[in-house]
């Protein structure tokens, strides 16, 4: 972690870079003029938010979340409920999802702050299902039957069609979670964080203050993840608890960095890039149903062949030696 930690590229121009980046992407995408490419974009970037964010907690932290559909689904449903009450921006949204989570993050992070290791992975995992129950049971936000969000067919501030401005938000998204999860890593918050995943009572036993970390990373994870899904109800146009809390953001937010690598920033992203776009590839050509098996599959290899994920492998090439 020394090597990386001493990059020579300062936070500000790593900043610079990744909107650089972005405003590429958005051009060429705009370029090829397909709405299908921001459609499937949307998705891809959607899932390089939440596997970011749940690489700041199971990664860096060494805690595993089962609970990615959870934060995910908070963040859409109260878009859901402003939607309903007073309708706002989807920014507005956004900062409201990410406060929402967060403090749902930071009651799981106190609720759970004694539990370790498959414990810990159960209650996330129970915080999923009691959320989705209290949701089916919730009927001003559309209960078991689901809600309608009727988007407009263009944004007023920026003349784009909707897709293309839900595809920029997600973009920014995208870049504010990658920008985080780098400040963190190459700061004395990331120190702590690898010092807990190497040994947690070692740390401790170190002054490492572990309990206010975790509620840190728990509460961080669970604020992007919010963040990732308050623009989707306007994104599907319908919203009910089966895609809300569905089973592909928990297994692809785990499998994604650890396919690209759980130690580095760049692993979330590379994971979700690459798998994300070979599952939009399976939707078209064959069928949706396939994507879970494909990325079971592809994480087991993983976890086999390379358990560093990519970036361990890069890392071991006679090059990098």
């Amino acid at each position: 972690m020394g090597p990386i930690a001493r990059s020579a590229i300062p936070n500000w121009a790593f900043i610079l870079i990744c909107m650089a980046v972005a405003v590429a992407v958005f051009v060429a995408v705009r370029a090829a003029g397909n709405d299908y490419r921001f459609f499937s974009g949307y998705t891809v970037l959607q899932f390089i938010v939440l596997a970011t964010a749940w690489n700041i907690l199971g990664g860096y932290t060494g805690y595993v979340n089962f609970g990615t559909a959870a934060f995910f689904a908070l963040g859409a449903y109260s878009t859901v409920f402003f939607h309903k009450s007073f309708p706002l921006s989807i920014p507005v949204l956004i900062v409201i999802a990410a406060v929402a989570s967060g403090l749902v993050g930071l009651g799981m992070g106190y609720l759970t702050i004694r539990l370790r290791g498959a414990f810990f992975a159960i209650a996330t995992l129970a915080l999923a299902v009691v959320l989705q129950t209290l949701v089916v049971n919730w009927n001003y936000v559309g209960g078991a039957r689901g809600a309608y969000v009727i988007r407009p067919q263009a944004t007023e501030i920026l003349q784009l069609p909707y897709i293309q401005y839900l595809f920029l938000i997600m973009l920014a998204l995208a870049v504010i979670a990658i920008v985080t999860a780098r400040i963190i890593e190459r700061s004395k918050l990331g120190f702590g964080f690898a010092a807990i995943r190497d040994d947690e009572l070692a740390a401790e036993a170190s002054g490492v203050p572990t309990l206010k970390l975790k509620l840190i990373a728990t509460t961080l994870s669970g604020a992007l993840m919010g963040m990732a899904g308050a623009p989707f109800p306007y994104y599907i146009g319908y919203l009910q608890p089966s895609s809300a809390f569905g089973l592909e953001y928990t297994v692809n937010s785990i499998a994604m960095p650890m396919i690209g690598g759980t130690t580095s920033w760049v692993g979330p992203l590379i994971g979700a890039v690459l798998v994300g776009q070979l599952q939009q590839e399976l939707t078209v050509r064959i069928s949706s149903a396939v994507n879970l098996l494909i990325v079971g599959l592809l994480l087991v290899g993983f976890v086999i062949v390379a358990p560093n994920g990519l970036i361990g492998v890069w890392r071991r090439s006679p090059s990098k030696k």
